[in-house]
């Protein structure tokens, strides 16, 4: 027999800042589903019952109840209403779960040795943002204690469109400039932006899990395209999805590859975006530190038709916790994004924002990614050496030309399940290259994080990975 909910205990709350009502509405029966507490075979309540119950539209409920039968997560009878289905799809099982155990919300309280998007702590820097901060709150008024402008501090604003066009090569007008709390609230708002929910966009596989996970809340179907040693691979995303309403690309430094997007790569990015009016969102997450040479060219840089949206982070320059970084759009993005932000967390900081015009007009940000790209450097060349010879021919390292991470690829297919043991045997962090990846890959690897731990550690923990691969894989 089919279980009947009461209007008390049908269990369901909708999310905040999600969409709209019927996305909100189905975001939350497809968990409450794929969770168990809706089980298979349930009946639902009629949308007008339910529209009562959730205190939304009727018609919200209907496209809800449609998204759900059109990803067989629930099924109509004829005469007799809406079921949650029998035959759940495992695929997007695995996927919401995966998203959604408290295992993934927990905080981080301890690092590892070669964990992903840490920073080392430089105190001269963190001497410079207390200097900052004090002569911050000396200089505030009660102006500057209200709310603030969702894009962002002007003054931050104005000396940030001077800083990536020095660096990054990237033009904009200060009110093209949003401050974000962080690079994840940026691709959120930016998805939201240029209206994505239920259209195809590309994205890079192996690629950015946060990425991924953004595409799933905003309702974006995912098109993974390859990459290789030129980066995403355009042809294949114009065999796969050639309409596609999007692409979201790492082309500075690929995560987690390494690769640097090629010119001609770049040209039919863009020549793609402007013929078919696709959006490019460009995630420049630790340009600034390339070891030889000047960084590269964004290519929001280099974008002639306004097909770029660019999003830039100051946790790996300076570090997470900050929570500040940063998105270049065209105007009428930008004042989209500006509306859907008062719904979401309002705007950023004050204090905060103020230290960083301070830090960045003061020249001590620059002097800062300067010794921490030598640092970096240091042990960067310390830990490519270590990793080859430890590994005794198992997989190969290349050396970065940039960024805080680097791979050590496999040089034969190995199952995952022995990969995760020689990292729990190792006890390091970092990432298989398999956990970022959308569709099967030839060959398996690990992600290794150089840059938030000191050298002994990281050359001890190297050791550890290649005696336990060694002892596991051989």
């Amino acid at each position: 027999m089919a279980t009947n909910f009461s209007p008390t205990d049908f269990p369901i709350t909708l999310p905040d800042g999600i969409g709209d009502q019927s996305t909100r509405l189905y975001l939350a029966l497809r968990e409450a589903i794929l969770a168990g507490r809706l089980a298979k075979g349930a009946r639902l309540p009629a949308s007008r019952t339910l529209a009562q119950q959730m205190g939304v539209r009727r018609n919200s409920v209907v496209a809800a109840y449609e998204r759900l039968l059109s990803e067989e997560l629930a099924e109509a009878r004829q005469g007799s209403g809406t079921y949650v289905a029998m035959n759940l799809p495992l695929p997007t099982r695995q996927t919401v779960q995966s998203h959604s155990t408290p295992q993934q919300v927990t905080s981080h309280v301890e690092s590892r040795p070669f964990d992903l998007g840490m920073t080392s702590v430089d105190d001269a820097v963190l001497e410079d943002l207390r200097r900052a901060m004090t002569r911050c709150i000396r200089r505030l008024k009660s102006t500057d204690l209200g709310y603030g402008d969702p894009r962002g501090l002007p003054e931050l604003r104005s000396i940030l469109a001077q800083h990536i066009a020095t660096t990054r090569g990237v033009l904009c007008h200060p009110d093209q400039i949003m401050i974000v709390a962080g690079t994840q609230l940026g691709l959120h708002l930016s998805l939201r932006a240029i209206e994505a929910e239920g259209k195809a966009g590309w994205i890079e596989n192996p690629g950015y899990p946060s990425a991924q996970r953004a595409f799933v809340s905003a309702g974006v179907r995912a098109i993974p395209v390859p990459v290789d040693a030129q980066g995403l691979d355009v042809t294949t995303g114009l065999e796969r999805a050639p309409k596609a309403h999007l692409a979201y690309v790492t082309p500075s430094h690929q995560f987690p590859t390494g690769v640097v997007m090629s010119m001609a790569r770049r040209i039919a990015l863009l020549d793609w975006a402007s013929q078919t009016g696709a959006w490019i969102l460009e995630d420049d997450y630790d340009s600034e530190f390339r070891y030889s040479g000047p960084p590269l060219t964004a290519l929001a840089g280099i974008d002639q038709a306004g097909r770029v949206i660019y999003i830039g982070t100051f946790s790996k320059t300076l570090f997470p916790g900050l929570r500040l970084g940063y998105v270049v759009a065209p105007e009428n993005i930008i004042t989209r994004m500006t509306t859907l932000r008062q719904t979401v967390d309002r705007f950023s900081p004050t204090l905060e924002q103020s230290a960083m015009a301070d830090l960045l007009s003061s020249g001590a940000l620059s002097r800062h990614i300067n010794r921490m790209r030598s640092k970096y450097r240091d042990v960067r060349d310390l830990i490519v050496p270590e990793l080859r010879d430890s590994g005794g021919g198992l997989w190969n390292v290349t050396c970065p030309e940039q960024g805080l991470h680097l791979v050590a690829q496999l040089n034969r297919p190995v199952p995952k399940a022995l990969l995760q043991q020689v990292q729990k045997r190792a006890n390091i962090g970092g990432r298989l290259l398999s956990d970022t990846a959308l569709e099967p890959l030839e060959k398996d690897g690990f992600a290794l994080g150089f840059s938030g731990q000191g050298p002994k550690t990281l050359i001890k923990s190297a050791r550890n990975l290649g005696e336990a691969a060694q002892k596991i894989l051989k």
